[in-house]
This record gives structure tokens, sequence and C-alpha cells, in this order.
């Protein structure tokens, strides 16, 4: 072990120490300055800024700055078709000439979806679950339902379509809801020989309205007055009214209500 320390204090060993290390040192400057002659190091162009433009436009661009380029598409509810949209490497970073830049389009053809099933949910449940779905609303219009804002059609391109139906994604649906004063029809009551005030009550539960009310003969009891006729009434080729529709009375005087009845 002594010999081995005592070598090391000689002058032999310590010139093969600085041969050695001068050679480490030497491996590493040229393996340093290889590496950056092959990867011409610090070297490069800027990578122009491709967003944004149409994808004709930026692949010429790129051509023309000696680039090579791969183009991948999506499709992105209201953006152009055909507009770039996404780039790598970022635009400004410096790059060899020749590599290869990564461009993301907005495709051009709209993928399908299908129509979800919105049935019974109203304006507000569907409007979130359409624009889930990558769909939009067009027009509403309302139509007489017990329920308002309930979904009770959808119509694209103006034909009533189904859950499932296949349209492309980014379309526009219409809605018809319901108005919430139910049919917009309803029956005529038949109030002729009620008193006044049972004919009011069942023309007001109707959803219709008391008209003119005619006086007929000589009147002495104005609380007892019997309907005579009325219009418009219920006949064979009438039996239906809109909601509102004001129904015009003639009434007489009614009998005693303490008389014998006939």
């Amino acid at each position: 072990m002594s010999k081995f320390w005592e070598y090391l204090k000689t002058k032999s060993f310590r010139n093969n120490f600085l041969i050695a290390v001068g050679a480490v040192f030497l491996v590493l400057l040229i393996a340093y300055f290889s590496l950056g002659y092959y990867t011409r190091h610090g070297e490069g162009v800027p990578v122009p800024g491709l967003k944004g433009m149409p994808v004709e436009k930026a692949t010429a661009l790129l051509d023309q700055q000696g680039f090579k380029y791969q183009v991948d598409s999506v499709y992105v509810l209201d953006q152009p078709p055909g507009t770039v949209i996404e780039q790598d490497p970022d635009a400004g970073t410096n790059v060899k000439q020749g590599r290869n830049i990564y461009l993301t389009v907005v495709t051009r053809l709209a993928p399908n979806v299908s129509l979800p099933d919105l049935s019974q949910s109203t304006f507000r449940e569907a409007e979130a679950t359409l624009s889930n779905f990558g769909l939009k609303i067009g027009d509403t219009t309302y139509r007489s339902d017990i329920a308002r804002d309930r979904i009770l059609e959808i119509k694209f391109a103006g034909q009533t379509i189904q859950p499932g139906f296949k349209l492309p994604k980014g379309s526009k649906v219409d809605l018809v809801l319901g108005d919430g004063a139910g049919a917009s029809e309803v029956d005529i009551p038949e109030v002729v020989n009620l008193d006044l005030d049972a004919a009011r009550f069942a023309i007001k539960g109707a959803g219709l309205a008391i008209g003119s009310i005619t006086y007929q003969g000589s009147i002495t009891d104005s609380t007892n007055l019997v309907v005579i006729s009325q219009f418009p009434m219920k006949t064979d080729s009438l039996s239906k009214t809109s909601i509102g529709t004001r129904i015009n009375l003639t009434v007489s005087q009614g009998k005693k209500t303490d008389e014998p009845q006939q």
C-alpha cells in the first residue's frame, strides 16, 4: 500500500494523469463542436404565424419557406371551414428548414349527430341538451297546450323530426312550444233554459266570455231571469269555438221560485 502512495507522488503519475485529463477534455470538445455542426446549433428560421389563415394560404406559405407540413382536421362549431386553428411548433419558434409543421384545420364537412329525445322537456332543458349535442335553436313558435314552454314538436328545414334523426352538427332546429293556455277551442256550453247566474257560471267555466245581454219582455225581477236564446249556440255543424269567444244571451223574466211548477 505504501508503494502505491509513493507512486502517486512521482512525476510519472502526474504526467500520465494530466495526459489522461487532457485527452478526455479534447474528446468532449470535439464531440461538442461536432454535434453543434451536425445539428446546425443556433441556426434556423422562425415558424410563420398560420392561425386564422385558410389552409391553402398557410400551406403555400410553408412551401415557399421550405417547410414540410402535416394537416389534421377537426370540426369546430362557429369556425369557418378550412381555417387553421392550431399549429405546432408555435409561431416565432426557430426551427430548421425542412421541419414538419403540424396544422389543425376546421373540417369542411360537419359530422352528423342524432337528435336527442326532448319529449316532456321544457325550453330551458331542451336548450341545454341541444347545446351539448352541438345543435342550435332556430325559431320558436307556440301552440295551445296545458303546459307552458313544453316541447311539443321539433322541426328541421320545415319538416317535423323525431328523436334519433341524423342532422349535421351545428344545425338549427325549430321548436314548437306549449303556450300554457290549453286547447285553442272548447265546447260551446248549452245555457238555454238556465237562469242567468248559472249561464254566466257555465260560460266562464268553459273559458268563454259573456257578451251582450238582451232583455225580452217585461222584467219585474232582475234576480230571476232565464236564458231563452244564445249566440253562438251548439248545433250539429258547430260544437266548438275559440277560447275567449263572447256568448251573447237573450233573457226573459223567469217564474217566481215560490210558484208551483207545472
